[in-house]
């Protein structure tokens, strides 16, 4: 935790530190640890944050992720599949743009069609629910 304070603090010490606009990280419903320290610091900065693997394609996690009964029931409400759910989920966060990855045309057309979706209150609090953010510093996932 302390090399990403001292890389967040030295970004702006560096000749034109300060032009940096976006920070790609891991960031999903399942891996929050960017919103303990990083996510509000790229906010007071101005710098994007782009989650990679937004859809968590890691394997089991991503089935622990879908078959979740909260991600079921949002997506019943809203008339989505999980994957867009968790897609929302991240695109909830103010200042926050993700990169899903799309193997087939009709994975684009469902991840693009989350560009217009916004999640409740009501609905982004069930799944943080389920998916608590951290409540002190930790590590950050990588993939």
């Amino acid at each position: 935790m302390q090399a990403l304070q001292l890389w967040m603090e030295e970004l702006w010490r560096v000749p034109k530190g300060d032009h940096c606009k976006v920070n790609q990280v891991l960031y999903h419903l399942g891996s929050r640890g960017i919103e303990y320290a990083l996510l509000p610091w790229l906010k007071e900065h101005q710098v994007v944050m782009m989650a990679y693997c937004p859809l968590a394609q890691a394997g089991s996690l991503r089935r622990e992720l879908t078959q979740n009964a909260s991600v079921k029931q949002v997506a019943r409400k809203n008339g989505l599949s999980e994957m867009q759910v968790l897609l929302a989920f991240v695109l909830y966060q103010e200042n926050v743009i993700a990169i899903p990855k799309a193997g087939k045309p009709e994975h684009i057309q469902e991840n693009a069609k989350m560009a217009d979706f916004k999640l409740t209150e009501e609905d982004y609090q069930l799944l943080s629910n389920a998916f608590p953010a951290p409540k002190n510093k930790t590590y950050l996932d990588i993939v």
